[in-house]
């Protein structure tokens, strides 16, 4: 039999949104579940940077420490994976939710924020993916320091790899761009690349060669190899969909051309009324520390979205009179389960159950 618990908000996506978001709901005396796949994107990474105070921490030892303190607030985490997620009365103006897990657990929610995450989709080149987050790097704020002064490759993948070869440079003398077959630049960007003394190498890249340490170089399809000390590339950012799509959300393009990415307003509400969305999920360049913030915003636009409709209730119910219909369905509104009388132990439930 399916098992089912009840929630002011569930969050699906256990990454620095989710659990930001959950840390200031469960502040606000709200119940919610965090479901976690647990596959975060900056698995590969040896640390987080940019992060304040939290600075080369381990991406793992950040989401441990961020899971304690949910649990510290009353939150629950679920170790899963959401397939999909419909509106159970979609007509109401008191929305809810039904969220269905791979192994058949179904959950429901007065609200559900989505901090999925994405997908990095990275260029068909044998040895690319093995060094990903280590001599293979995207961002000159996550990994600038590590490599800084070596010699760096920036393998071309479409037309942001001009923008990172120049933007790498403050971190090395030392830059190649190799267009690989996959760039052409203009008069302008020939001239700067020019004044910054970037090196330029036409043809594809056939392979990455790397060692224990990390990237040594390339070798190009016309067996050209050059020897380096980390290598740029820019992946495809691709929004992790399945969710957002059951509930009728489509990802849009960006405008730069790099992925696909949910669009929200500027507290995080999408186009679904009660469904939020935070993180990389709806901003493909977020980092970390903006992927948190993002999420404590969105979950305060919640709890205040839920306050609206508490007292929504509450002003109907003076003016109309007191019933006991009236009175049952605000305390469900207010206290969901805990309206029966029960204190919280769904949280050693969903534990024991997920594992």
């Amino acid at each position: 039999m399916d098992k089912q618990f009840q929630y002011d908000v569930v969050i699906i996506g256990g990454g620095a949104a989710g659990l930001s978001a959950a840390v200031t709901l469960g502040r606000a005396l709200r119940s919610v579940l965090v479901i976690d796949a647990g596959q975060p994107r900056n698995a590969p990474a040896a640390g987080v940077h940019g992060f304040l105070s939290r600075d080369g921490v381990s991406p793992l030892e950040l989401l441990s420490i961020g899971r304690e303190e949910v649990s510290t607030y009353g939150g629950a985490i679920l170790q899963g994976t959401a397939t999909s997620a419909r509106a159970l009365h979609p007509q109401s103006r008191e929305p809810q939710f039904e969220v269905l897990l791979e192994d058949g657990t179904r959950v429901t929610a007065r609200r559900l924020l989505l901090t999925t995450g994405l997908v990095d989709e990275l260029p068909n080149v044998p040895g690319l993916r093995e060094q990903w987050g280590h001599g293979v790097v995207h961002c000159p704020y996550c990994h600038g320091w590590e490599v800084r002064n070596r010699p760096i490759g920036v393998l071309a993948s479409g037309p942001m790899a001009i923008h990172q070869a120049l933007l790498f440079r403050q971190w090395s003398a030392d830059i190649t761009l190799f267009l690989n077959d996959a760039v052409t630049p203009t008069e302008e960007e020939w001239e700067k690349l020019a004044a910054r003394s970037i090196s330029v190498v036409e043809g594809a890249v056939r392979e990455v060669d790397a060692d224990s340490e990390g990237v040594t170089g390339v070798v190009l399809d016309s067996d050209r190899a050059f020897a380096l000390g980390a290598l740029v590339v820019g992946p495809r950012f691709a929004a992790r969909s399945t969710v957002m799509t059951s509930l009728g959300l489509l990802t849009e393009e960006h405008p730069m051309g790099v992925g696909a990415a949910l669009e929200t307003d500027t507290r995080g509400a999408t186009a679904v009324k009660g469904v939020w969305a935070a993180g990389n999920a709806t901003d493909l360049f977020a980092q970390v520390i903006s992927s948190a913030a993002g999420g404590a915003a969105a979950g305060a636009a919640i709890n205040a979205d839920l306050i609206d409709e508490e007292t929504t209730a509450a002003v109907e119910a003076r003016k109309n009179g007191f019933s006991a219909a009236t009175e049952a369905r605000i305390t469900e509104l207010v206290l969901g389960n805990k309206r029966h009388g029960l204190k919280t132990v769904l949280t050693p439930t969903l534990e024991h159950h997920a594992h």
